[in-house]
This record gives structure tokens, sequence and C-alpha cells, in this order.
């Protein structure tokens, strides 16, 4: 079944909504310590990141993925195919100089 992007909308909310703290998701990526991985989840831009960083990205993965789960289970579709079509719109979304990686290499986007 086709997944509406009706629902990637408050998906994004829902994602920008759960980064706020010490250190916040754009905050994080504003300072090159995170960006967006093709799968639909962000990581750790540096192989050995501080605590905060680490626990930041553990968080919104953790959010992204009972995101990505409730809106599987809404449209009947594979919580794969919703995390890949959240990470294409969050890569193309991206302004130029954030980090992604894409099949574990990390690059600033252009």
């Amino acid at each position: 079944m086709r997944i509406r992007s009706r629902w990637l909308l408050p998906l994004v909310a829902l994602w920008f909504a759960g980064a706020a703290g010490a250190l916040d998701l754009d905050a994080a990526k504003a300072q090159g310590a995170v960006g967006e991985r093709t799968d639909g989840y962000v990581g750790a831009v540096a192989s050995a990141p501080s605590a905060e960083v680490t626990a930041l990205v553990q968080d919104v993965n953790a959010k992204r993925k009972a995101s990505y789960e409730e809106i599987a289970a809404k449209n009947g579709a594979d919580v794969g195919k919703v995390a890949a079509l959240a990470a294409q719109k969050l890569v193309a979304r991206a302004p130029a100089g954030a980090w992604i990686q894409d099949g574990g290499r990390w690059y600033q986007k252009k």
C-alpha cells in the first residue's frame, strides 16, 4: 500500500518537537555533530561522539522509530518503507553543508 505523504508532516513535526533539551537536534546538526542517515534515522558524525550527542541520537531515533511504526500500522505498510520515504524527504530538505550518511560514508550535502 502506498504511504500517504500527509502522514510525513506530523512525523517531521514530532521529530523536531522531540529534540528539545540541552543539545537539540538543530544545534547538533549546525555544529556538524549529527547528520541524517539514508535509513530515516540520525547518526553521530564523529567516530567518538560525546555522551550528550550519543544520548540525543538515541532519543531522536527512538522517537522516529515509534513514529514510523505508527504510520506503517495506519497505512498497512512496511516500517522500513516508511523510514526510507522519510529519509528521502529529510535528506532532500537538508540544507547545503548538512552531513548525510550513505552506505556508511559521511559527506556534506552540496
